[in-house]
């Protein structure tokens, strides 16, 4: 038994020569959607810490540049680097698809860390703040990955199955769906009533630090289901790319963990002195 893939088009409207596709929705609505949580956020605040609502309209621009350039230019070196070399005018094709989240994930980094340096807010809350935001994105970005029938699972005999056209004629996990049900919805409702506790508001860098260990552990699993980068396979025999990326942020947000809870000892420390 299998579920046949449901003919939804690609393309959400098309203005004569112009086509909108569902994916570039998605990614317009993750933006815009992220950004007004992360304002709503801080809005329960009172704004009482920066970076506040103001920060967060000014940083939008810092997000979006670094999300685009970091997903692409991590596709190119971590999924497909022997193409591009061949062909390194290729890798300005965005509308030919591409984007990696590890990548985008660094270059998310890099913003956070140079906006608060040279804007002089918290590094740890603005890294707080993204992260709850983040997971919306990430479940529009897997649906639209459904609709375009790419990045589908491994073959399956479970009743769930699903024909991808472009996956032959087995039933395949929809492994979109459970990234976006695992790594959007599940993860967005565990960071934002998190950072609605009055006890992880208190030690900035927790939300920031679980985003990183859940989503390196949600997409690590998932990758068992996953069917691998034709174009890579599987490293040793049973590990794709996405799992060794993985290996690294949860490292990264046990880490992150550990600085975030030394910072606040030395605030408390600071006050009492």
């Amino acid at each position: 038994m299998a579920i046949a893939f449901p003919n939804i088009d690609p393309i959400a409207l098309q203005l004569g020569p112009v086509q909108i596709h569902w994916y570039a929705l998605a990614y317009l609505a993750g933006f815009l959607l992220g950004w007004q949580v992360a304002k709503y956020i801080c809005r329960l605040d009172k704004d009482a810490y920066r970076p506040n609502s103001y920060d967060v309209d000014d940083f939008m621009t810092w997000a979006i540049l670094s999300i685009l350039l970091g997903g692409r230019i991590g596709y190119v070196l971590f999924y497909n680097l022997p193409h591009y070399m061949e062909d390194p005018l290729s890798a300005l094709k965005l509308w030919q698809g591409g984007m990696s989240f590890h990548g985008a994930l660094i270059g998310v980094v890099i913003a956070c860390f140079s906006y608060a340096w040279i804007k002089k807010v918290s590094l740890l809350r603005l890294a707080d703040l993204f992260a709850v935001s983040a997971p919306i994105g990430f479940f529009l970005g897997r649906i639209a990955n459904f609709v375009n029938g790419e990045l589908y699972g491994r073959p399956t005999d479970q009743p769930w199955g699903v024909i991808f056209p472009q996956g032959g004629d087995v039933p395949r996990h929809p492994s979109q769906l459970y990234e976006a049900l695992l790594e959007g919805l599940v993860m967005f409702i565990l960071l934002f009533l998190m950072s609605r506790s009055e006890r992880f508001r208190n030690i900035p860098g927790t939300i920031a630090a679980t985003f990183l260990m859940f989503y390196g552990a949600a997409r690590f699993l998932i990758e068992y289901v996953r069917e691998p980068d034709a174009q890579l396979g599987l490293f040793f025999g049973s590990v794709s790319m996405g799992q060794i990326l993985c290996l690294p942020m949860i490292s990264g947000g046990l880490i992150l963990l550990f600085i975030a809870r030394v910072v606040r000892r030395r605030e408390l420390y600071d006050h009492t002195a």
